[in-house]
């Protein structure tokens, strides 16, 4: 099944939702089950299978997909294979090597990044449109 295309607004209202949701505490721990924790991404409801045990709709539709490397759009959890620094560190190794805080933190920090990059090149091509 080829990727579905998103346009540059849907990625930035997924990505500024994203960012809302986490600076607003959305990966505290869940109502409805406390004693599991939540997951970057995949406890949000910008995740197409949010609130779906059985994950009925495939990574590859989402608009977050073009951030994962070629080589790892086939694990079970691609969203958490995307480089959120200089550093190649990614939502996987945090949650291995650093406190949640600190995952929130460079997480906030990629989407605040990437969100500021795709407005600037929105602007860009919007400015060199205009004759």
């Amino acid at each position: 099944m080829a990727d579905r295309q998103h346009t540059r607004d849907e990625l930035l209202e997924l990505l500024k939702f994203e960012l809302s949701f986490l600076e607003d505490g959305g990966y505290g721990r869940s109502v409805r089950m406390p004693w599991l924790p939540t997951t970057a991404f995949r406890d949000s409801p910008s995740c197409l299978n949010f609130d779906e045990p059985t994950r009925p709709h495939p990574c590859s539709e989402c608009a977050l997909m073009q951030f994962v490397p070629a080589e790892r759009r086939s694990d079970p959890l691609p969203c958490h294979q995307i480089p959120l620094n200089e550093r190649g560190e990614t939502v996987d190794s945090l949650y291995m090597e650093r406190t949640d805080a600190e995952l929130q933190d460079k997480l906030a920090a990629w989407l605040r990044q990437t969100i500021h990059d795709l407005e600037e090149a929105q602007v860009a091509q919007e400015f060199s449109s205009v004759p």
